[in-house]
């Protein structure tokens, strides 16, 4: 079967995925204590490294700070997580549509273009 470009894209992400390395990040950490004392440096931390700010209490993790955007992109990906579990279930029960046939008609679409 002919690959399309969108067959052709969804398999180089697969892949991309797939070898990613998992390498753990050491997160951004924030006593309390200082975010009580420093609001807007840690509002300013987490905006500027777009990473997560655990805060701790009592040396332990007690909350986590996000900038916006990282936590719209992190819910985005939560969503196309679930269509996909959900997706896996219908897939499951026999249910569905067959890949090939779903990328050829999206090439198709996209070709119209």
């Amino acid at each position: 079967m002919k690959q399309g470009f969108f067959s052709g894209w969804l398999e180089v992400q697969l892949n991309v995925l797939a070898k990613a390395p998992a390498m753990p990040k050491v997160p951004d950490i924030m006593p309390v204590t200082d975010l009580r004392q420093d609001a807007a440096a840690a509002l300013k931390r987490v905006r500027a490294s777009r990473q997560p700010l655990v805060i701790t209490q009592r040396g332990r993790a007690a909350a986590v700070m996000l900038s916006v955007e990282a936590y719209e992109h992190a819910e985005h990906e939560r969503q196309l997580l679930r269509l996909l579990a959900r997706g896996e279930r219908e897939i499951a029960r026999g249910k569905g549509h067959d890949l090939n046939d779903v990328l050829a008609e999206a090439d198709d679409l996209l070709a119209e273009d």
